[in-house]
């Protein structure tokens, strides 16, 4: 990067929006002007960048004259209503929702995966679903060594996947019933605190619901892999922040334990959490505010012959959503 660009952030005010803030100061990123962009309610609010306060615009069709690239966090109908007039303005836009993930035409981007894919673009670049993204950063590795034909995954999802608000939902549930009260459901359709449930995204007529089939159609096109089979199951769990899954995959030829390993130590955003002795695998509390996707329980299957499996832990946040915008933008 030889120059430094205007930056548009759509969504400003939301979960993943702050984090795209704290992460672009974090890694240095060289904005050389921001603009803080929100809807109607939140104009006027004031937010803070590396000591500076920057109030927050509503956004409209003209707000991204002179914007050279626009981090897009603001959900998918917002999108696919204004991702259009920010290229049409010379701004090259990374998507954060599902809008364009499975155009054929728009790239949808891992950097540890598949960066080369960012040169096919044509203003705009998708973000991938935070289950996929942690989960592929993982098997890449893997992949690379000998290719997947098979993935069994079920993902322990936290409230930072529904964003401020189911955040806000499990901390008010959690102390309604510490203090004797019932927890009631009223951002989530089914009580959150203490309990579990199937991920609240729409049941389609194959009995997957909409983010399992995320993670089967993304993963193959990130992986430029028509023939990966997918069977995810996707759940909610009483985690506030960081994502979880346990992931089962099939390979073409047997990959041992030791050879997966050394794989997985040397590849970029994967740090090994793998220790046996004193039963310390991933969990959420130690991914929350890190970068790599926390890999652990790396063992063979022993259901099938050319299998392992494993436990990764990434923050949602961040990994799966914050970072990897930001990463993209790095690449351009």
């Amino acid at each position: 990067m030889n120059q430094n660009k205007n930056v548009a952030v759509v969504g400003a005010t939301g979960a993943v929006g702050v984090e795209m803030l704290e992460t672009l100061a974090k890694r240095n990123f060289p904005v050389k002007s921001l603009r803080l962009l929100a809807s109607s309610r939140s104009a006027g609010k004031p937010m803070t960048y590396r000591g500076e306060t920057i109030k927050v615009e509503e956004l409209t069709k003209d707000s991204f004259k002179g914007i050279d690239i626009a981090l897009f966090s603001a959900g998918a109908s917002r999108s696919r209503e204004f991702a259009q007039f920010a290229v049409d303005a010379g701004a090259v836009v990374v998507d954060n929702s599902s809008a364009f993930r499975m155009d054929p035409s728009v790239p949808l981007i891992v950097p540890e995966v598949n960066p080369e894919d960012i040169k096919k673009h044509h203003g705009v670049i998708a973000n991938p679903n935070c289950t996929t993204i942690i989960m592929l950063v993982a098997i890449k590795p893997l992949y690379d060594l000998s290719p997947i034909k098979r993935i069994v995954v079920s993902t322990y999802q936290s409230a930072s996947g529904a964003g401020a608000k189911g955040m806000e939902e499990l901390e008010q549930q959690t102390a309604a019933v510490l203090a004797g009260q019932p927890a009631v459901p009223q951002f989530f359709p089914h009580p959150y605190a203490f309990n579990l449930f199937s991920h609240n995204t729409a049941i389609q007529a194959n009995g997957y619901n909409e983010e399992e089939l995320k993670m089967v159609y993304e993963t193959r096109k990130i992986m430029h892999d028509d023939a990966i089979r997918v069977c995810p199951t996707c759940v909610r769990v009483p985690v506030l922040r960081s994502h979880s899954e346990a992931i089962t995959i099939e390979q073409v030829r047997k990959v041992s334990v030791e050879e997966a390993r050394a794989a997985l130590a040397k590849a970029p955003g994967v740090k090994i959490v793998d220790d046996r002795e004193k039963n310390l695998f991933p969990m959420p509390c130690n991914s929350n505010g890190q970068y790599d996707v926390l890999v652990g329980r790396i063992r063979e299957d022993l259901s099938c012959d050319n299998g392992l499996a494993l436990f990764v832990c990434g923050d949602q946040l961040l990994k799966g959503a914050a970072l990897n915008a930001v990463q993209i933008a790095e690449l351009l």
